[in-house]
Order: C-alpha cells, then structure tokens, then sequence
C-alpha cells in the first residue's frame, strides 16, 4: 500500500514552482500566456454573481458604464504600475518577499489570513458552479437570503466539483494557464450569446433600435430590489476597481508576474477586465433581468443557452477558482515549509470546498470582496513602501531580516492600526480601503524612519 501511495505522489513532489526562490530565466512565460490567464480568470462564474447584484441594487444603465469603463482601467493600471514591478525585481512570491520585510513571525499570521481569504473566495467559485450543474441533478439551490446548505444533495455536489477543481490547482502555473487559454474564449462566447438570446424575452427590437431604452427601463432602471442598497455610479466604479484588490495593490499576483519577462505585462490584466469584468457583468445583468430578477446564476445561464450555459458557468468557475486555489497553495506553503506545494494545495481545496457548501459566500458576494481586499491591503502599501519608497528616503530596508528579528512590530502595528481606522470611517465599505492605503503607507515609513535600531 505505502509503496503504491509513493509511486502515486513521487510525480507531484516533482511540481516544482520556485516556491522559494527567484524564478529562473528559462521558465519566463510570454505575453499570450497571461493573457490567457487573465480572461479565463475573469471571465468566471463569480461575474454572474457580481453583474446580476448590480441590477438588484438598482443602478442605472449610465452609471454602470461609466463605472465600470473607469474603475476597470485604474485596475489595470494597479497591475501594470504597482504589482508587476515589483514581482519581476524579485522573481518570487509575496509570501517569501515578506518574509525579508515582515519577518517570519508576522508572515505567518498574514499567510494564513490570506490563505483562508483565498479559499473562502474560491468556495464562492465552487458554489456558483454548482448552481449550474445542479439543474442537471435538480437539487435546489439556496435562496437569496441562505446562510447554511439546504440538502445533502448540495453538499454532496459541491464537495464533487471542489475535487475536480483542486486537481488542476495542483498541477501548477503552466497547466492552469493552458486550461484557462482553452476555456476562456468559449466561456466568453457563452456570456455573449447568452445575453443576446434574452434581449427578445425583454422586449429589444431584431434590429436593436430600442436596445438602449430597454437597457435604461427594464434591466438597468435605477430601482433596487426590496432589502437590497440603492447603488450609483462611484459604488461601480469602485467595486470595479477593488474587486481584486489583494491581487493588485495587495501584491498578491507578485506569485503570477514573477514568471513575467516584462513588467508592461501587467497591461494584459485589461484582457481580464474588460472582455471578462465589464462584458461579462453586462451580460449577467441583462440575464437577471430577463429571469425575473432571481438570483440563480445557473438558471440565468441554463434559461438562456440551454445546457451550453451550464456548461459555461461550470468551467468559468473552474478557471477562476484554479488560480485562487494556487494562490492559496503558495501562502499556505509558505507556513509549512516542509510540505511539498501539491499537499498544500489539496489542504487548501478540502478547506475550500467545506466553505462552498455555505451558500453565504456567494450570496454575500460584493461585500465579501470588499472586506476580503481590505484586510490584505495595508501589507501590499508596506512591501510598496519598503522597495520603492525606502530607497529613496534613504531608509534602510529589510531591517528585519538583517536583525535576523521574528517580528517586524511597526509592520504589525501599521496592518492592525490602518483596518481599525478602516472599521470606523463613517464612509461606505467600498470607498474605505484608499483613504486607508495612504494611512498604512505614511504611517509605516513614518515608524520606520524614527525607529530606533
């Protein structure tokens, strides 16, 4: 039996992902392949989700698009300016970059925040997949308002594509991204076609003279569902632009842009934002609204592309919560040094199916993101403030590991400081996290530049 078990992990022992260390030159991925990751990551299941909510929360057609035209690109622009650079410096993952500023001590604490974020995030993914796959088994999905699984057959289903996705996540950067090439550009075609095929149930013209006018009247119209917050145009605009926060400003996509030849990669994040984000989530919209407003991301696909759609929603939660689970693999490895990266990633994927079963996670979905980007964020303004910023103020950096210390105290101080002063602004949850950005960045040089050594 051992020898067997051996002979069945000694291939994933061989995973190698630079875990540790630099990436190696010939491992440089090119362009395509993060262009290919980003739309498959992008274009997922969770945007059926996202879209939809923002037809709840009653915004209106302009100041959809308008939001989501502006918040998209300073997300682009937090990839190619902020994360990229840094990941092609160092070539190694946030979570082994902070050691060197944090220290291990803090490391620790903040890799398994982020970890269990990440899984959280990805049982999201897992849940609005079975959502479509369900239809098939005609198990019954969790209402709007549900916190806990409502039958065994949901938990059964969910644990049954929690596996399927945990798979893949193991085997590692190259297999993901060729997944998402292959799925993404069909995934896309399925939101697309599927939005059209509905616009007749709502009332558009063959000729699409009255597109517009629906769009303002019937899907977009500024009315929000009963118990659900109006919305406008900076809560888009934001929501767009946060999102994937922790990925961006939060530096966690260091673990992708570190197999990057260039820095200027991070502009195929647009690839990711506009044909994934912003397509999708109008895609999304119009189907909710032709469904009667019901959330049900599986039904709003089956309604409107037969079982193409379900399909489409299946693996569009499948190439977004491959990464996610990755990303979690990385950080989990990071505090259990002597696991090889393909256990960490199935304790990872057993985490985060047992999550998906709580239909909470993605029902709760914009504010989820919202708080789950907030936590992360004050340690990507510390890893920026420490590369960029300390040279130039002639701050010494990587004190911490020169001290050889297990906690960095005014990095600790800084990331708990900045999310109580982030709980107590009187502004709305989406807006808090810049204001807070800037108090964590000032805040950290301003203790460093005054520690005593």
């Amino acid at each position: 039996m051992s020898r067997w078990f051996a002979s069945f992990t000694s291939p994933m022992d061989k995973l190698y992902e630079f875990d540790r260390e630099p990436v190696s030159p010939d491992k440089l991925q090119t362009g395509g392949k993060f262009a290919g990751l980003f739309a498959g990551e992008h274009v997922a299941a969770t945007e059926f989700v996202i879209g939809a909510f923002f037809v709840l929360h009653g915004v209106t057609a302009k100041d959809l698009l308008s939001g989501l035209l502006a918040g998209n690109l300073l997300a682009v622009l937090s990839w190619t300016f902020i994360c990229a650079p840094i990941a092609i410096r160092t070539r190694l993952t946030l979570y082994w970059y902070l050691r060197k500023i944090a220290g291990p001590g803090l490391t620790f604490i903040y890799n398994l925040a982020n970890a269990v974020l990440y899984c959280i995030l990805a049982g999201a993914m897992i849940a609005v997949s079975a959502t479509a796959v369900g239809l098939g088994f005609r198990i019954k999905i969790p209402s709007l308002n549900a916190v806990f699984p409502n039958s065994v057959g949901w938990v059964l289903l969910t644990f049954a594509i929690g596996a399927l996705f945990t798979i893949l996540a193991i085997l590692g950067f190259e297999k993901i991204s060729r997944f998402a090439e292959v799925c993404s550009p069909w995934i896309f075609v399925v939101f697309i076609a599927g939005a059209i095929a509905m616009l007749p149930r709502l009332g558009v013209h063959p000729q699409l003279d009255n597109l517009w006018e629906i769009a303002k009247t019937k899907i977009w119209n500024g009315t929000a569902l009963q118990g659900q917050e109006k919305f406008g145009l900076w809560h888009v605009m934001f929501f767009a632009w946060f999102c994937n926060l922790a990925m961006h400003v939060g530096l966690s996509d260091m673990a992708i842009f570190r197999f990057a030849k260039k820095w200027t990669y991070g502009l195929y994040s647009a690839f990711g934002m506009y044909p994934g984000h912003m397509l999708a989530w109008i895609c999304s919209g119009i189907m909710v609204a032709a469904v009667g407003r019901e959330m049900n991301p599986g039904l709003m696909a089956f309604e409107a592309a037969g079982l193409a759609g379900v399909a489409g929603v299946a693996l569009a939660g499948w190439t977004t919560a491959n990464p996610t689970l990755y990303r979690a693999g990385l950080a989990l490895q990071a505090i259990t040094p002597n696991w090889p990266r393909w256990k960490i990633t199935l304790a990872a994927g057993f985490i985060t199916t047992v999550l998906s079963c709580f239909p909470v996670f993605f029902m709760k979905l914009l504010d989820y993101v919202a708080i789950y980007g907030l936590v992360l964020m004050p340690i990507g303004a510390i890893v920026f403030a420490e590369h960029w910023l300390f040279p130039l103020l002639r701050i010494e950096q990587y004190r911490t590991e020169k001290k050889n210390r297990v906690f960095n105290w005014p990095a600790l101080a800084v990331w708990t400081g900045t999310l109580v002063a982030c709980f107590f602004m009187p502004i709305h949850l989406y807006f808090r996290w810049l204001p807070g950005y800037f108090i964590a960045l000032i805040s950290y040089i301003i203790l460093q530049a005054f520690r005593r050594k």
